[in-house]
């Protein structure tokens, strides 16, 4: 039997952190139209916490109903009904992989990914033409891109071209802003950059610092396309995407405006926070053969599946390495560049990048505004899991009154 769990904002569902924070977020995507919060609710109460196994269980039980569901629609004719359905078993599949490195067996985490993929891409075909493909040239290759327009007209509009975080999916973007933007009568662009879902799973691209060397490039498509309106682009960065659009509008300024969700100065904080004091020095130093030697003798080998889960996006599995290249992920020697109006958010009890959206609004030398989430809103944690429609409001307001025409 299901035991059931009594929630407070504050003490959540889980006592792991992390099982907890997930959880959040999948409640916080219901509310903006994901699924159904009856299902999300039930499929919790049925996780073991902090069990890996369980929740992979779970989440991809959920995930193959709603797939089925689709299946039936689809044959049935009821298009609308077939996409949202497809929708909601591509992020519970994107969902019930977040902790497979905590997994005896990991094997389930590739097929997995694509099973969610096939999802998404048959919510793409459901649309009834309003979502098309578009895919973005890059460095020789193509990066998958999918513009979502609240219909099928073709007519230029504006559009909200939206940078994932570290390990995000497309299915969650809408429940990030794009959702809100096609609401508005917006286009909302989509796209997996380098290190970023199928371009590191599928082609083993690795993330790089240099974001504008892919929002350049991702902009240059948009500004073709005849139902873009190129004079009307705005920007979002979602989690570590805070970072990434950040250093991009250092050197890109064809938006309008953008969003720092929430504002990121150094990635590598997040990294070396929890490290003892001994190895940060060693680091520091650039001693390398000691730090791995210390490193050796405090191994943990739950850690070191983490580690080399973690990692595979910085195409590095030494952790000395890591940290030196994560330590290239900062905005204090560029930030100075930028022009585009930003607003960055700023939640209580940030748990990734404390103090951080803080410093970056010091930090930005033109137009900017900082705006905090709160608790008594149950709005508090990273990226306000909780909180998403008052943030999609507010950003989205904040990126209407920047473009050149009035919106909804």
């Amino acid at each position: 039997m299901a035991r059931t769990r009594r929630f407070s904002a504050r003490g959540g569902f889980f006592d792991d952190a992390d099982f907890d924070f997930e959880a959040r977020i999948m409640l916080g995507a219901s509310a903006c139209g994901i699924g159904d919060v009856g299902a999300v609710l039930a499929t919790i109460d049925r996780i073991a916490d902090g069990d890996a196994q369980s929740w992979f269980d779970a989440w991809s039980a959920l995930a193959a109903d709603f797939a089925a569901r689709g299946d039936t629609a689809l044959a049935a004719g009821h298009t609308d009904t077939a996409r949202w359905a497809y929708v909601a078993a591509s992020q519970y599949y994107g969902k019930a992989v977040v902790f497979i490195d905590g997994m005896a067996d990991s094997s389930a985490f590739l097929p997995t990914f694509r099973t969610h993929r096939t999802c998404w891409d048959r919510a793409v075909d459901a649309s009834n033409g309003r979502d098309v493909r578009v895919p973005v040239p890059y460095e020789g290759r193509e990066l998958p891109g999918y513009l979502l327009r609240p219909d099928a007209s073709g007519a230029a509009r504006p559009t909200l071209v939206m940078t994932n975080g570290s390990d995000g999916t497309l299915p969650s973007l809408l429940s990030y802003g794009a959702g809100e933007a096609l609401a508005r009568g917006w286009n909302a662009f989509l796209f997996d950059g380098p290190g970023q879902q199928s371009m590191l799973f599928e082609h083993q691209v690795p993330f790089r610092p240099d974001w504008e060397a892919v929002l350049t490039p991702v902009l240059d498509t948009l500004v073709s396309r005849t139902d873009v309106d190129g004079e009307a682009l705005v920007g979002y960065g979602i989690s570590q995407g805070g970072y990434w659009i950040t250093r991009a509008l250092a050197f890109e300024h064809r938006l309008r405006a953008a969003v720092a969700d929430p504002g990121v100065v150094d990635v590598s904080a997040s990294w070396t926070a929890a490290l003892p004091e001994p190895l940060l020095d060693l680091l520091h130093a650039g001693r390398r053969e000691h730090f791995d030697a210390l490193l050796r003798a405090h191994a943990d080998p739950a850690r070191a599946r983490t580690l080399a889960f973690r990692s595979k996006p910085y195409a590095s599995d030494n952790l000395f390495d890591l940290l030196n290249e994560v330590r290239r992920y900062q905005v204090r020697d560029v930030v100075g560049r930028i022009t585009t109006p930003l607003l960055v958010l700023d939640p209580a009890d940030e748990q990734f990048f404390p103090g951080q959206p803080r410093e970056l609004f010091d930090l930005l030398p033109g137009e900017k505004q900082i705006m905090g989430f709160t608790e008594e809103l149950g709005a508090n944690w990273h990226c306000q899991p909780t909180g998403r429609r008052l943030t999609h409001t507010a950003m989205l307001d904040y990126l209407a009154d920047h473009l050149p025409y009035p919106t909804a």
